[in-house]
């Protein structure tokens, strides 16, 4: 770096704007004195960090969790250090993402919000036309993508709910769509968004049942079960899957945006992913001990008397299903105004059209009815370039004046990670799938 050069570090203030610091550290970890924030905290209305980190933790935590012990099952100790070592670059890549809206002011020297999303960043970067056209393209999937992997949960959850049925996957999923039709006369998610509270603790709940059960059948754990090896022809597939169940960065901009004081974001955010980091490790690790070589996709699959398992996967089908018109909702307000059409109004245009997004997801579930390898093949793709590779480009464009070299190669080798995870995980995920269906 030249000598002489002024180095532009980061401080989110009450109004939106940014102090000089001296060192890099400062940029990403901000505090705001505490005299300065309590002067609009009766006028500036929003939500509290931990109301934020309540949104981020049902982001990241959610109904996928139920999947990481079969990533155990393929890639052992190093899918469980991918869970710490992801959690770190997710927290890593949405704190700079963040600084990514901000530009310094000609006539302050201070660095104030010019963009307010994802998309803006994109747009400034590489045009409106194709920018945005491309965050577009790569949001789309990754809501539609949810949406399908919802509507496969509840299948896979409902065929191992009643199994002495033998009634295919592919019919639940057909019965699981029914419940979602009605998604497309609702105007808003006001009264969908009543539950999540509700679900979330319901998960909560679900989740506990499961490790209390995991530590009863402590007695036969087999610890030598667990790979120390890594397996090239499956770990990408659990990396994938890793990746998907971490990516919020779709969020994060509205997020703080949105934030009563946005000093506290990459507290916020810190907090949250150690938190999860932690949750899904033990949460992983002992659900892989207690069926080791018989860990299904869905782990609630493997617990042993029908009546345990019919509780728990009827209401995890359920709250899926609650949680489908988040991300539905979501692609409605980036399709249908390409359209010329309101996702606000209930006329027969935007009904047809509602109805016919959600055919479209039934179709992909229909066509990929396998839970992990659709979710590992998602993440390998929308979730690795939204969560990783994007991130660290757009942070390395706007703001390498004032980087270091060091935080230059962390970046650069972040980028590189993601495309190593982008190009093996197409690989195994693509050669999985094909498995499963010759099966």
């Amino acid at each position: 770096m030249e000598r002489g050069r002024p180095k532009l570090k980061l401080r989110f203030t009450p109004f939106t704007t940014y102090e000089r610091f001296e060192n890099e550290t400062e940029q990403l970890f901000l505090h705001c004195p505490e005299e300065k924030t309590q002067t609009i905290s009766d006028t500036k209305q929003g939500l509290t960090a931990l109301e934020a980190a309540w949104n981020v933790t049902n982001a990241i935590q959610g109904m996928f969790l139920v999947s990481l012990p079969y990533s155990v099952h393929h890639g052992g100790y190093w899918s469980l250090l991918a869970m710490v070592g992801v959690a770190w670059i997710c927290t890593y890549t949405g704190q700079i993402l963040i600084s990514c809206l901000y530009e310094p002011s000609p006539s302050t020297g201070l660095l104030t919000k010019v963009r307010h999303s994802y998309v803006d960043i994109a747009e400034h970067i590489w045009g409106k036309r194709y920018g945005g056209r491309l965050l577009f393209i790569a949001q789309n999937i990754e809501l539609l993508m949810t949406c399908i992997l919802y509507l496969v949960l509840c299948g896979e959850l409902l065929a191992g709910s009643f199994p002495q049925f033998r009634i295919p996957v592919r019919y639940w999923i057909c019965l699981s769509c029914l419940f979602t039709l009605p998604y497309s006369f609702i105007r808003s998610l006001r009264l969908v968004s009543r539950f999540s509270a509700g679900n979330a603790v319901v998960h909560l709940i679900i989740n506990m049942i499961i490790i209390i059960y995991c530590l009863t059948k402590a007695s036969t754990w087999d610890w030598s079960k667990i790979q120390f090896r890594i397996n090239i022809a499956s770990f990408p597939t659990s990396v994938g899957i890793i990746v998907f169940s971490y990516t919020s960065q779709i969020f994060l901009p509205t997020l703080e945006d949105n934030m009563r004081y946005p000093s506290q974001f990459n507290a916020m955010l810190s907090l949250s992913h150690i938190i999860a980091a932690i949750f899904k490790t033990g949460f992983a690790l002992i659900g892989f001990l207690t069926w080791q070589d018989e860990t299904s996709e869905v782990i609630t699959n493997n617990l042993p008397t029908q009546e345990l398992r019919l509780m728990i996967n009827l209401t995890l089908a359920i709250k899926a299903l609650l949680s489908y018109p988040l991300p539905f909702f979501a692609a409605c307000e980036l399709i249908l105004p390409k359209f010329s059409l309101s996702n606000d109004t209930t006329t027969w245009k935007t009904i047809c059209a509602r109805i016919l997004i959600i055919l479209s997801t039934l179709m992909m579930a229909l066509c990929i009815p396998h839970f992990a390898q659709l979710m590992g093949l998602i993440g390998s793709i929308t979730g690795v370039f939204l969560s990783l590779v994007w991130p660290c480009y757009f942070y390395l464009y706007l703001k390498s004046y004032s980087l270091s070299w060091a935080t230059i190669g962390t970046n650069l080798a972040i980028i590189f990670f993601g495309f190593m995870c982008t190009i093996s995980g197409i690989i195994d995920s693509s050669r999985e799938l094909a498995k499963k269906f010759r099966e």
